[in-house]
């Protein structure tokens, strides 16, 4: 197992794994954050340098840690042999299990891999697969018809709305919630709609693998192509500072599902998998 601390080992990194795609870009994003300032204090692990054949990244051991907040507590993870990422999770240090934490991941194995040494430890395990989306250059442009006049505006959010979505979020409602919605408002792209009084009604924002995530609209603002122009525009907002414009959507989401097909996004051949695992000691 070897860290890499070194600027250039990460830089070159970065552009390995656009090799890649699609099965890396949940490890890309999170590279390229570290490499542009690193807000989440992340470090990369792999196997071997430069034959890689597994990479993780996870939190550094010296940034302050919450062990209940599994949002802030992630591993994102990239493998060539899903042996080498089995090896890297046996490993001592490799892995935190002593708080709640999640993994992410684009390739199959990582379910199957990341339960059964989660069950060697006697940890539980939540496991949700999504529908893996990416905005491409030739996704439709953001229809502004909607924001003629002085109100609704597009705009993006700032911190006073961070309880807002902690209420609305589907994996939100909680203190750790409200504290990592926070950071990523303070440190990554967001695009909203606001009203005439100011408040949010439509929004998305981005997380620490750079992907867009927790698009909401409020129901009663519903049906007024909100939800498409936020989504168009942080995905061009994105695009315009080199990050990749990708997304995640549960299969009985068919609002969002027939959203994403008007504006052309491309639905990617591999699945996206987050794993929550739970200690005994926090499974109350």
């Amino acid at each position: 197992m070897l860290v890499l601390n070194c600027s250039i080992k990460l830089l070159t990194l970065e552009k390995m794994l656009k090799s890649h795609f699609p099965e890396s870009l949940k490890v890309y994003g999170a590279v390229m954050n570290m490499n542009r300032g690193n807000p989440f204090q992340k470090e990369v692990v792999v196997d071997s340098w430069p034959d890689f054949k597994a990479v993780i990244t996870r939190r550094q051991k010296e940034a302050e840690t919450d062990n209940l907040d599994h949002y802030t507590n992630a591993y994102a993870v990239f493998y060539k042999d899903f042996r080498a990422y089995q090896r890297l999770l046996e490993e001592h240090d490799v892995i935190n299990w002593d708080q709640v934490f999640q993994i992410q991941g684009l390739q199959s194995e990582v379910c199957d891999v990341s339960n059964a040494v989660a069950n060697s430890k006697q940890l539980g395990v939540k496991l949700t697969s999504f529908k893996a989306v990416q905005f491409s250059p030739h996704s439709a442009l953001p229809d502004t018809n909607a924001l003629k006049g002085s109100s609704p505006r597009l705009t993006y959010l700032n911190i006073a709305d961070a309880d807002l979505l902690n209420r609305t979020w589907s994996r939100g409602g909680n203190e750790q919630c409200l504290r990592y919605i926070v950071k990523l408002i303070s440190c990554f792209p967001s695009v909203c709609v606001r009203d005439d009084k100011g408040n949010p009604v439509s929004w998305s924002l981005t997380d620490q693998f750079a992907t867009m995530c927790h698009g909401y609209t409020l129901p009663e603002h519903r049906r007024k192509g909100y939800s498409q122009l936020v989504a168009l525009t942080l995905a061009r907002k994105l695009r315009s500072r080199g990050f990749p414009c990708q997304g995640n959507v549960l299969d009985d989401n068919t609002a969002s599902i027939s959203l994403l097909k008007n504006v052309r996004a491309e639905f990617l051949p591999c699945r996206f998998h987050r794993l929550i695992l739970t200690p005994a000691a926090f499974s109350g």
